[in-house]
């Protein structure tokens, strides 16, 4: 099957309850990443709804599309679109990281849905050049996204992978780049400066697409971009609020991997209404 077109309102009320899950499944487990989450539920929401060829009902459809996520931490993210795309119930969502539950703390594939596991950062872009060459080799049309975190792509095997997706001219591949300028132990720019983050991917030989990652026009215009660009791969460099659609949230480093309290919760709640 092939996603359904939707409106923004209709992609920007998708995407405030996929926010809301996040919020809930993180009060009753107790613990997880809201901030990275809520950072990229705008991108994600719309890669699902309007852009991904997938079949819930055959999880491993050969002709699917693919998505990784490569900041495994974002999982509740991936959760809560899987259910709202038709995967699973969205009951199992308040199962999160218990014990026996087919929704882990990290992606893992007992989850319907999910290509691969993930969760030790700077791996994903590797995976997912796996799937964009796989394709080639068995002639299928498929497309490949990969969804990466700003502190991520401060390691080095980001880069080797990258340097060989544009060698093997991957055009079937879109990363994505979920900007919101901080990671676990502060500001990006304070730890390992990122920038000119642009000019980086493309001395790589990457297409750069730059964008609002709260826009939904502009992330469905640069997911359009996306398929045209040929003999190489693109990177959607998004940029983004931590935390976002929650004030109290919004651009603090603490809620990287600080789940809500109950009171917390409520107060998110009542806000994504």
């Amino acid at each position: 099957m092939v996603s359904k077109q939707l409106t923004i309102p209709e992609l920007e009320t998708q995407a405030r309850q996929v926010r809301r899950s996040i919020i809930q499944m993180l009060a009753q487990a107790g613990s997880g990443h809201p901030g990275g989450s809520l950072s990229a539920a705008d991108l994600v929401t719309a890669l699902y709804a309007n852009v991904l060829r997938f079949n819930p009902a055959d999880p491993q459809w050969p002709d699917r599309d693919r998505f990784h996520m490569s900041k495994g931490h974002a999982c509740p993210l991936w959760y809560a679109v899987l259910a709202q795309s038709g995967y699973f119930e969205k009951e199992k969502l308040l199962t999160l990281r218990k014990f026996g539950s087919i929704l882990q703390g990290h992606p893992d594939r007992k989850t319907p849905g999910v290509e691969s596991a993930s969760g030790s950062l700077g791996q994903g872009l590797s995976i997912a050049l796996g799937m964009s060459l796989a394709a080639r080799v068995d002639k299928k049309d498929y497309r490949v996204y990969c969804l990466l975190g700003d502190g991520e792509v401060q390691e080095g095997s980001v880069w080797e992978a990258a340097m060989a997706c544009a060698h093997f001219s991957c055009s079937n591949l879109c990363a994505i780049l979920d900007f919101n300028g901080c990671q676990i132990d502060g500001r990006c720019e304070d730890i390992m400066g990122l920038e000119p983050l642009a000019a980086k991917w493309q001395a790589f030989g990457w297409q750069v697409i730059q964008i609002n990652g709260h826009s939904m026009q502009e992330i469905l215009d640069a997911y359009a971009l996306a398929k045209t660009i040929k003999n190489k791969p693109t990177i959607i460099i998004a940029r983004t609020v931590k935390g976002k659609g929650v004030s109290f949230m919004e651009g603090v480093v603490g809620f990287h991997g600080r789940a809500p309290t109950q009171e917390e919760a409520q107060r998110a709640l009542k806000e994504l209404s």
